[in-house]
Parts: structure tokens; sequence; C-alpha cells
């Protein structure tokens, strides 16, 4: 529905701390042609906490317009406000988008049928496809099998971002109709195997081509070489927990002269050690010469 190599964009800052839109949209063409079916535009790796709305809605203008010919955009709508949600809905979908990302929501911890109210309200905003985000490490509640049929019912709830590497709830979730995406960039390749559709990757701004050729590979039925892939890509995963996303591939993207800028407090740049330990990843995926290192 929505490409099967979905990555979740950073946001580029200048040196005042502004978003530097032009960096934007060179890194969305330059992830479109390098693997990415679509962008994750104003997710969490994007900094959405930070973001205003007027510059939500000038990315998703600027990842439509540089890449919208070319890929999917998937608008980072979810908030923990249904109002504000149904609000960001309704612009991005008059702005062009293919879809939208709504994350579970968070911090006032709503029971389920709060749950399925909630983005019963956003789908109203839209006939366009909804990606339910299941994220408990960060909303401090999983999102039940139960909860996740009901909200199946919803004719644009079309898949699930699973970062829950609950693999029975994974494989129901595909017996429900809808799509299933990895929202951790290991669980790519088990949930493939659930029937999967591929991810919503982090690692794929470093690592698209690799990931993109997995995921080609397992479906042409070739698992030795897509589990090859994905042994090869350790020190991806490895990278993504040298420190909080999306801090660790900020700080790859800049190695590799991909300059990003920093990051929005409270948010903070990677340490030196931090980087060392980037680096060290970078060189063991032959992504930096030992020149640079």
């Amino acid at each position: 529905m929505l490409g099967e190599v979905l990555t979740a964009i950073v946001t580029p800052f200048d040196a005042s701390g502004a978003v530097d839109y032009e960096r934007f949209r060179a890194l969305a063409s330059h992830l479109v042609e390098n693997g990415s079916d679509g962008l994750v535009v104003a997710g969490t790796t994007g900094e959405s906490p930070t973001l205003s709305d007027e510059e939500r809605f000038e990315l998703f203008a600027t990842a439509v317009d540089a890449i919208g010919s070319r890929a999917s955009v998937i608008a980072g709508t979810g908030t923990y406000s249904t109002s504000h949600s149904v609000h960001l809905t309704k612009r991005a979908h008059e702005l062009g988008v293919d879809g939208f990302l709504v994350v579970t929501p968070y911090y006032n911890k709503p029971p389920p049928r709060g749950i399925v109210e909630h983005f019963r309200a956003i789908a109203g905003a839209s006939d366009k496809p909804i990606v339910v985000y299941n994220i408990p490490s960060r909303v401090v509640l999983n999102l039940e099998t139960e909860t996740i049929a009901e909200l199946a019912e919803i004719p644009t709830v079309r898949a699930v971002k699973q970062a829950n590497d609950d693999l029975g709830q994974a494989r129901r979730i595909v017996e429900l109709g809808l799509d299933l995406y990895a929202g951790d960039d290991p669980l790519i390749l088990p949930f493939l195997e659930l029937g999967g559709v591929g991810g919503v990757c982090v690692h794929t701004h470093v690592v698209g081509p690799q990931v993109k050729e997995l995921i080609t590979r397992f479906r042409a039925g070739d698992r030795f070489e897509s589990k090859a892939i994905d042994d090869q890509l350790a020190p991806a995963y490895e990278l993504l927990k040298i420190a909080v996303n999306p801090i660790a591939i900020k700080a790859a993207l800049n190695l590799l002269g991909l300059d990003v800028g920093g990051l929005r407090l409270p948010l903070v740049e990677a340490s030196g050690a931090e980087k060392g330990k980037v680096r060290d990843c970078l060189k063991r995926l032959e992504l930096i010469e030992p020149s640079r290192v």
C-alpha cells in the first residue's frame, strides 16, 4: 500500500536551530534514491515533539514536492490530544500526503475504548490510510490484540507499525488483514516470516539499499541470503542503541557527510565517546573508509 521500506526521516536543523528545509529536501531525495519506498515525516525520529505545527506543515509540503511523484509521504500526525491530531491530519491531507502515522496517545494513558474513539475521530478527517503506531516502550501501554481488532474495523486503518517483539500479536495483526510493519529495525526479518510487509525504519538512513535487498531476496524465496544480509546489518542495529533515537543516526549522517545539523533540547548531540562508537559501526558496515576514522 505505502511501500516496503519506509524511512522515518530526521529533521535537519541549521546552526541557529531552525529547520533547514533545503537539507531536508536533499535528504528526502537521497533516501528515495537509496532504497526507501516512502518517508515518515515528523515522527519521533523527526523530533516531532519540538516542532511547531507550521514547521510540520512545511515539512509535509516539502516532502510531497520533493518525492511525491516517486515515493509515498506519510505524515506523523498523532499526539496525545485527539483534537490536535485531527487538526494535523486535516491539514496534512490538504497538503497531499499519502497517509498518516498515528501513535497511541501517550502520557494520559486512555482506556482502550478511548483509544478506539481517538483513532475513529482522526479517521474522520481523511479518507487516506492510517498506520497505527504501537510502541509500548514510549507510550507506557501496549495496544492489546482486542483493541487492534477494533481498530481494524475502521475502514482507513490499514496498517500497524509494531514496535513490540510479541510475535504472537504480530501474527494476529496479519490475520486481521492489516499490513504489518516492523517498528524496531531488527524485527523486519522475523515479521516478514509472519507475513509482514516491511519496516518503518531508522537504520535505512545509512543502509537503505541493503534493507531493500533483504526484503527483495525474501520475497523471491531466498531465505538464506536474506538472513545473511540481516546478519551483516548487525552493526546498524547496534548503532541505534548507542544513544536514544535520533541522536545516534544524526551523528552517523553527519559523519557520512550528509549534514543534518544538531538536535533540539531536551535532546543533545552525541558525546565524543558515542561518536566514536558510531564511527566504529559505520566502519564495520564499510560505509566509512579507514582514512576517515
